[in-house]
């Protein structure tokens, strides 16, 4: 399995994102947001879309970035079965793509916030979640516009199934509004698509991979994608 970071003006994770794959001996590489050929790439492997401020989040965040010329290869790919996974604006330019529903509207308060937060997950049959389900992850967030909503009857398909993957919590992994640091609806912190091979968070597991940045509750995360991809090898998704 190999990766792909995409760089779009104003991507500023990116670089954390393939120091995070490097740390974990997998080969990442530096995808230009104008690039267009992605014939290197399986439906095993994954494209990444990382957080940052693309094309300075003028219009909406994402919004701009859903335009660039790698979009439609990335939405091509994802139609195939390719796995994609948005941290971030990478989720907000997901969602603006429709490759997953709902939207990320500014913060409760309207302030951008940079801290750790706990987040947990139900569903422990997916390629985030196969090593990290059913244990709060300590895992930092930074975003001024993470507040995940969707209609109601959307936020009921999701749920039903299964496409909610991370909810905020508090430590001992008790899901409740006062564990929500941005008023997202039911407190979701990231979601798939009904073929869970497009995945969206806000928290930035790549920020907590390396001992020295003092938490490494990430590496569960990348070792779930590690992990499932080479357990459901040659499985690609039908849609």
């Amino acid at each position: 399995m190999k990766f792909g970071v995409v760089t779009f003006p104003g991507s500023n994770c990116d670089q954390d994102m393939i120091d995070a794959l490097h740390a974990m001996g997998q080969e990442a590489i530096r995808l230009w947001h104008k690039d267009t050929d992605l014939s290197g790439f399986s439906v095993e492997d994954m494209i990444i879309l990382p957080g940052g401020f693309s094309y300075g989040d003028y219009l909406r965040c994402g919004a701009l970035a859903r335009f660039s010329p790698i979009m439609s290869s990335i939405m091509g790919f994802a139609r195939r079965g390719g796995r994609v996974l948005g941290v971030c604006n990478g989720f907000q330019i997901l969602c603006e793509a429709h490759l997953l529903p709902g939207v990320l509207l500014p913060n409760i308060g309207r302030n951008f916030i940079c801290r750790n937060t706990y987040i947990i997950s139900k569903q422990p049959d997916t390629l985030l979640t196969c090593k990290s389900a059913h244990r709060p992850l300590l895992i930092p967030i930074a975003h001024a516009e993470g507040r995940y909503y969707a209609d109601e009857k959307t936020i009921e398909n999701l749920f039903i199934h299964g496409q909610v993957i991370f909810q905020y919590c508090d430590a001992q992994g008790n899901i409740s509004a006062a564990s929500n640091p941005n008023g997202a609806l039911h407190e979701i912190a990231g979601i798939c698509n009904r073929d869970k091979n497009v995945f969206g968070m806000m928290p930035h597991p790549e920020r907590a991979v390396l001992a020295e940045l003092g938490n490494t509750d990430g590496r569960l995360i990348f070792e779930s994608i590690l992990s499932y991809a080479s357990t459901y090898r040659h499985h690609p998704v039908v849609s």
